[in-house]
């Protein structure tokens, strides 16, 4: 069983052309990234003539401590930092993937799920191409490389235009770093102008630890190629006529609340989330407390609306990660009781109202719960600022099927015992869309059971594509 309640997370992708000291400036963006993995991390800067590549597993800070760090030298470059949603935790499959085809070096990063990945490899595997790694993220590798795409116009575009799924890619040459975002803009990805060059990051966030200048997002179904000539624009799939399919949870939980994202402050949307489930969801209470540190805004729209003071019941371990990213169950069951602790005094003889950002599978909350009325609190509400998980998602979060997930099959009431709470609530699907502009855009498929689009029947495993013995 999984031990920590939060979905489990992708990557984060950040990209620069014509900037000084671009390794450095690629370590900084992906260290404020570092929220979105923390399982492995890479950096591969090119000059023009030669590629330097340092990456490994852990986090961002121990790539300085490796001996190819120092060899970073050039004007271009890519970085990432990994949570696998595809393929094991493993080194081989920590990006950037770089592999040199007979016109030179490619190397991409990758956020999000590849829906049609397995019948992809199948093909290219059945015609005799071997594969280093097993994430969806490397096919983009040889669909470039592929004389059906490699001898045509707009190579890029056309291979790109056979992906399915959600992905914000980035792509490196020798000369040239390309961003693009799939057709229905699941994952966020935006430019920014540092000097004379040009910044490609997963959040805004990054762009401000920079110092660069925001320009605008890539858009859904656009590739962007920053070179020597500047920057330029072009698109490889007809435009979505129905709605796209931003995730919602990167305004629930994912993004940094300093971040834009798809066009709005986190932070204002996460308030939004509270002021609308204390009007959903009121109740008697002496105190609110957030879960740190993701459900904090949430808290403060909470207490803003309802009038109840907010206080800090919880302080968090700051040298605990993101325990939803640690890749191994033992790791996770390890660190979940050493995140957060408990204020006694705070909470002593008050009731309180815990409001977290989401409730994945329920047994993070019940410890908490817990722990809150061993340190003595009266009565304990449980508020959280998203409607009930009950579906899979196929496109970048770790909750690949409805047995992981406590709502799929439990009444809210049967929940709220399971935690141990005295009262359980969620924000409805319409006080979620609230919070958001464009609600429209917004995919709500782990809410709804309804996804933008068909993704079919193909196998979803996280290790789907793992094929021998010993790759762990």
């Amino acid at each position: 069983m999984q031990t920590d309640e939060r979905p489990k997370h992708y990557c984060g992708i950040f990209g620069v052309f014509g900037v000084e000291d671009t390794a450095r400036v690629i370590y900084d963006g992906l260290f404020s990234l570092q929220h979105r993995g923390q399982e492995g991390a890479g950096i591969c800067v090119g000059n023009g003539e030669r590629v330097f590549t340092c990456k490994g597993m852990g986090l961002v800070g121990e790539l300085q401590n490796r001996p190819q760090f120092s060899e970073l030298k050039g004007h271009l470059g890519i970085g990432h930092v990994r949570y696998s949603t595809t393929g094991a935790p493993r080194p081989a499959n920590v990006q950037p993937l770089v592999v040199e085809c007979i016109d030179g070096i490619w190397a991409v990063a990758h956020n999000g799920n590849l829906t049609n990945a397995h019948k992809l490899r199948k093909n290219y595997q059945e015609a005799g191409s071997i594969f280093q790694t097993s994430t969806d993220s490397e096919l983009l590798l040889h669909l470039i490389a592929d004389p059906v795409f490699r001898t045509r116009p707009l190579r890029v575009e056309r291979a790109l235009a056979e992906l399915q799924g959600a992905f914000s890619y980035l792509v490196m040459t020798n000369n040239a770093v390309m961003a693009a975002r799939d057709r229905y803009g699941f994952r966020p990805l935006s430019i920014g102008k540092l000097g004379s060059g040009y910044v490609f990051a997963s959040e805004t966030c990054a762009l401000e630890q920079v110092g660069a200048d925001y320009v605008r997002d890539v858009l859904p179904g656009e590739l962007v190629v920053a070179d020597k000539r500047g920057i330029r624009s072009s698109t490889f799939c007809e435009p979505v006529t129905v709605a796209l399919g931003q995730c919602i949870f990167e305004h629930v939980y994912f993004a940094r609340p300093d971040s834009v994202v798809f066009g709005q402050s986190v932070h204002d949307s996460r308030i939004r989330l509270g002021r609308r489930l204390a009007k959903e969801a009121p109740v008697e209470a002496d105190l609110v407390i957030p879960v740190p540190d993701s459900g904090a805004s949430a808290a403060l729209g909470y207490s803003q609306a309802s009038g109840i003071p907010l206080d800090y019941g919880f302080i968090r371990n700051h040298y605990i990660g993101r325990t939803f990213i640690m890749p191994v169950q033992s790791q996770r069951s390890d660190s979940v009781d050493m995140k957060l602790a408990v204020v006694p005094h705070v909470v002593r003889g008050k009731r309180i109202v815990v409001v977290d950002d989401s409730l994945i599978r329920g047994t993070t909350s019940r410890r908490r719960v817990n722990a809150l009325r061993e340190a003595g609190a009266k009565e304990v509400h449980l508020r959280i600022s998203c409607p009930p998980t009950r579906h899979p998602c196929y496109f970048g979060i770790d909750f690949p099927t409805r047995t992981e997930l406590v709502a799929a099959d439990k009444t809210v009431e049967e929940v709220c015992k399971f935690v141990g709470a005295d009262s359980l609530a969620y924000n409805s699907l319409e006080g979620l869309l609230s919070a958001v502009d464009h609600p429209d855009d917004f995919c709500t498929g782990c809410f709804t059971g309804k996804y933008p689009y068909d993704v079919g029947t193909e196998e979803r495993r996280k290790n789907a594509l793992e094929t021998w013995a010993g790759a762990m």
